[in-house]
């Protein structure tokens, strides 16, 4: 079944070509008005490497990184009390009494043929007030478009301007005041999806208005990311891709296969235009945003969360109920490798919660907060350990930073 574009004509344009350095293609997040500085900041110094780092809360608070390429932990500073956490690849975002944003100070700028690659002083950078548990979806960007907050208990749906943020500055584009519910900000280009309550999203611009005749159905949303190829928003029937070329934002929905779904979440090798998540009965579903459509694998094992590498072996990688990692073919669904279990402590003592496994170019990475250790494993490699970190206290949220 193909998927259906409804064509949404905005107010003003919303991406233009990148500059001479981008190349033939543009990246979703590019800037609007020419003044693409390649993702430099004022303070920031440009590398020739990626500066890769694994950022980790305690359950005091206590936020630490970790560079990768000296293996030097830095102490940032404490945040409080923290629930939940998201991160676009710089900054933290971390839901306690509010929004805490911590900037890591290391980002790749991504120009979809080369890469540019910067490092400044990590801060903390202050709250985005608010109760309640909240949804968090970034893009691909780290000095471009913006950050969507959704608080659930309140129904306000917050857009944060990321170049602001890049500056140091916490500014919302807008607030706005919906009915309470599970809902989503979405940001693509210089506008947002906001989800309204009532089974419905609706395209708004940066200023908060709505933009005419772009309300389409969407029941209990469930789940978003970005991909190299616009905005992911998960719904009952399927899945929703938001796109912007030009003056026009394009909303195609990408229905799932029948007798599947949906699923809770989305995870990718960040920017991959294939994404991977889980559905009720443990099936695990690819979702490939540049071709629209959808992939149903059986699962080798029983799982707890999967990304999708997204690289020329179709690896997939899985958290398994044992506490295993496995890497599973992505064409067949074909267990390949799997390590010891790495976090059966933590799953037999209920602080799963905010394990993470994140996959990036080489490695994937895994927090284990009873044991007190960082995994690297070589998904590629048999899933070999290639580094294990011990860390003083209980690693319980992680995101990794730099890429």
């Amino acid at each position: 079944m193909r998927p259906h574009p409804i064509l949404i004509p905005t107010i003003a344009a919303a991406l233009l070509a990148l500059t001479a350095c981008a190349g033939p293609a543009s990246a979703p997040d590019a800037p609007t008005d020419g003044t693409d500085t390649h993702g430099a900041v004022s303070g920031a110094a440009e590398m020739s490497e990626p500066q890769l780092h694994l950022m980790t809360v305690d359950p005091t608070g206590a936020v630490a990184h970790l560079d990768l390429l000296t293996e030097e932990s830095t102490d940032i500073g404490g945040i409080g009390s923290v629930t939940t956490t998201a991160s676009d690849g710089r900054y933290l975002f971390a839901a306690g009494d509010g929004v805490r944003i911590v900037d890591s100070g290391v980002w790749t700028w991504d120009h979809v043929d080369h890469f540019h690659y910067y490092r400044a002083e990590p801060r903390i950078l202050g709250t985005v007030p608010d109760a309640g548990a909240v949804a968090v979806a970034t893009t691909n960007s780290s000095t471009t478009g913006g950050i969507g907050l959704f608080f659930a208990e309140t129904g306000a749906a917050v857009l944060l301007d990321t170049a602001s943020l890049s500056k140091g500055e916490i500014v919302e584009s807008f607030r706005l005041n919906t009915t309470p519910h599970a809902g989503y900000v979405v940001p693509v280009g210089s506008f947002a999806l906001v989800t309204d309550g009532a089974g419905a999203v609706t395209v708004h611009e940066s200023t908060g208005d709505t933009v005419a005749e772009s309300t389409v159905p969407c029941v209990d949303p469930r789940g978003t990311i970005t991909t190299r190829v616009g905005a992911v928003l998960g719904c009952r029937d399927g899945a929703l891709l938001a796109t912007v070329t030009a003056d026009t934002v394009r909303i195609e929905r990408i229905p799932y296969p029948e007798g599947v779904g949906p699923v809770t979440g989305f995870a990718n090798r960040e920017g991959r235009p294939t994404v991977a998540g889980l559905d009720a009965a443990g099936r695990i579903l690819l979702l490939d945003t540049r071709e629209r459509s959808w992939r149903v694998l059986p699962s080798p094992a029983p799982l707890l969360t999967v990304t999708a590498v997204d690289d020329a072996a179709e690896h997939v990688l899985g958290l398994g109920a044992d506490g295993r990692v496995l890497v599973i073919d992505g064409a067949s669904g074909a267990l390949l490798a799997a390590t010891e279990p790495l976090v059966a402590d933590t799953i037999a003592a209920g602080s799963a919660s905010g394990v993470r496994l994140i996959a990036d170019d080489h490695r994937a990475y895994l927090n284990a907060p009873v044991e007190r250790l960082l995994y690297e494993i070589d998904y590629a490699d048999a899933a070999r350990i290639a580094r294990t970190f011990v860390t003083p206290t209980a690693p319980v949220h992680l995101v990794e930073t730099g890429r």
